[in-house]
């Protein structure tokens, strides 16, 4: 089964991996931060070696982002992002599982501080 991980985040600034600029994470002390980087590293090795990752992207600053929507019979582009959203997709991973209850041990793992994670399946 497939699976897309959404990371969701609001670093400022911008950058990747989020977790070196998300508040959150940075105040945790620095010991606990490389354990989860470390963790983390390992946990996407482990995932390509049994073959369940099949990608994934970091995304650029959403303010560099397009809106592109329809009104009064025709499309149209704004800048982005949503101004009400306040974390925005930080970036995503297609993997490939045995079922909903390894995708949602994996998405566990997924989770870090000042960050949603958001698990779906592909149709």
């Amino acid at each position: 089964m497939k699976y897309v991980i959404l990371i969701h985040s609001n670093p400022q600034p911008w950058g990747h991996p989020t977790n070196d600029y998300v508040a959150e994470s940075k105040a945790l002390p620095a010991e606990q931060r490389e354990r989860m980087n470390r963790e983390f590293d390992e946990l996407l090795q482990q995932m390509q070696d049994d073959g369940e990752l099949i990608g994934g992207q970091a995304l650029g600053d959403p303010a560099s982002s397009k809106l592109y929507r329809w009104a009064d019979g025709q499309a149209f582009a704004t800048d982005g992002p949503y101004s009400e959203a306040k974390e925005h997709l930080a970036g995503f991973f297609l993997i490939d599982v045995e079922g909903p209850a390894r995708a949602e041990e994996i998405g566990l793992q997924f989770a870090g501080p000042g960050e949603t994670v958001e698990l779906r399946p592909v149709m």
